[in-house]
């Protein structure tokens, strides 16, 4: 097989040419590596090799999947792989080595796929961009200028580039929707609940966060979930319990779609002019597949959402370098950390647990007034991003301008992070192109638990054609680079 054909295929395609004895298993693994050593010292988006521990795998019984012999790559952020480290971005974990695996992994291994790698995140995963002092900065492979968003920015980098055809990622304000816009990939948060984040951690920011993945087609999002869905000994939430096997609802007739469109951010955030035409042009061609759209904001408080939002992530930023600390026998200091997030760690010592609860109660109330939405609508329609991809260095942790910072976070999370409040799944479809050539992702977002409506309807936008193409720039990455782009199309 050439890197051609590798890049061609998605993961479920990988898997029928082992199946049927057209490709082995540790050819694909050549093919990834290969993939990523030609382009990584570039994009930086493999930020530990596995290649041992892949090679391991494939030399014992791999399981039977339905992603058998499929290279995989892990998200170096709350995952835990028995021998490899976890840094988490950041410079104080480092040297973490775990001696068990997550929950997650274990279903990933039992799917079949071939985990060769970890991908680059920041500090805690608390950008939306990936620029970390530990790793330093990804490059999208559409323009290696401009950043993949955050925090998943390294699995959307690297299924851009053509190293895998999916990535595990995670979402706590947007982190699997941003990158995946940012990089024209298909990106699903899961309804809180659905897919397990223990037994280490048995949610995540006070159930602001999520798991899932970062994918070239939706049938592939769809096979991973049923793979990795499920609720786990000891978990504070459960998902509404699908009726079938999401593979089964790809290319399933979604019906006739009552779709609410909103421009207007939930973060009190400015949105591109550009951002929100090709959200408006992509309504139009969803209506001309037959359904009805027309604008509908639901009813958001922007001061109430930020301040929970906040409040919920900075203290659990918090417990968690507390937790360090205790274990180390030592106070974590400024040195130890990033300014962002050193300031968040101030931020969450002087945080009350009266405010605590206060905003737990707010995302709450949040979740209702979104659910009475999805009383009227079946789908609400939205940019994902409130701007363009931006340049490296523009959000970088260690800057001290924080009102500059603050403006640009609010303005990638504008539409994303009310629905890490709420809980409802909600995905990234890669609909759009700026004039300067950067993708530029459409949120859909569904009622709680409606995982199976979101991608049937993204199946069939897919099929229509709407998706921007990827193929050309993946197989670019494997020939040739420039400082400027991957993509040569």
């Amino acid at each position: 097989m050439q890197v051609e054909e590798f890049v061609s295929y998605d993961g479920l395609g990988l898997a029928e040419l082992v199946e049927k004895g057209e490709v082995a298993p540790t050819e694909l693994l050549d093919l990834a590596i290969a993939q990523i050593q030609s382009t990584n010292d570039e994009v930086n988006a493999v930020v530990t090799p596995m290649w041992e521990q892949a090679r391991d795998a494939l030399a014992s019984n791999l399981p039977q999947g339905p992603f058998h012999g499929v290279p995989f790559l892990l998200k170096d952020l709350g995952q835990l792989y028995t021998g490899v480290v976890t840094s988490n971005g950041s410079r104080l974990f480092k040297d973490n080595v775990a001696d068990h695996d997550s929950t997650l992994v274990q279903r990933y291994k039992a799917a079949g796929l071939v985990i060769c790698g970890k991908t680059n995140t920041p500090e805690f995963g608390l950008a939306t961009t990936t620029e970390p002092a530990l790793h330093g900065p990804t490059h999208n492979p559409w323009n290696t200028k401009h950043s993949t968003g955050g925090s998943s920015g390294g699995a959307a980098a690297a299924v851009a580039a053509g190293y895998v055809p999916m990535a595990h990622a995670s979402d706590g304000g947007g982190s699997i929707r941003i990158p995946a816009s940012c990089c024209g990939l298909f990106g699903l948060k899961p309804t809180r609940g659905r897919v397990p984040l223990g037994p280490d951690a048995l949610e995540g920011w006070g159930g602001l966060s999520t798991v899932h993945a970062v994918t070239r087609t939706v049938r592939d999002s769809a096979a991973l979930l049923d793979c990795s869905a499920g609720e786990e000994l000891g978990s504070p939430y459960a998902a509404p319990p699908p009726l079938r096997p999401y593979l089964e609802e790809v290319g399933h007739d979604p019906g006739k779609l009552r779709i609410g469109l909103c421009v207007e951010s939930f973060t009190g955030a400015l949105v591109d002019p550009e951002v929100s035409s090709i959200a408006e042009q992509s309504a139009n061609a969803i209506a001309a597949l037959g359904h009805d759209s027309e604008i509908a904001r639901p009813d958001i408080d922007t001061q109430a959402h930020t301040g929970a939002h906040g409040v919920l992530a900075i203290s659990h930023i918090g417990a968690m370098l507390d937790a360090y600390a205790e274990k180390a026998g030592r106070p974590v200091t400024e040195q130890d950390v990033e300014l962002v997030t050193w300031g968040n760690y101030q931020l969450a010592h002087a945080t009350t647990g009266a405010s605590y609860a206060g905003a737990v109660g707010t995302i709450h109330q949040l979740g209702l007034i979104v659910a009475r939405y999805f009383e009227r609508y079946d789908l609400l329609l939205t940019p994902t991003m409130a701007c363009l991809p931006p340049k490296i260095g523009t959000l970088d942790m260690m800057n001290d301008n924080a009102v500059a910072y603050i403006e640009l976070l609010y303005r990638m999370i504008a539409f994303t992070a009310l629905f890490n409040d709420t809980g409802h799944p909600a995905m990234s479809v890669p609909l759009g192109l700026s004039r300067s050539g950067l993708p530029v992702g459409v949120q859909l977002v569904a009622s709680f638990g409606n995982e199976a409506l979101l991608f049937r309807t993204a199946a069939q936008l897919e099929q229509a054609g709407l998706f921007i193409p990827l193929t050309t720039l993946a197989q670019d990455a494997g020939s040739e680079s420039s400082s400027q782009t991957i993509n040569k199309s």
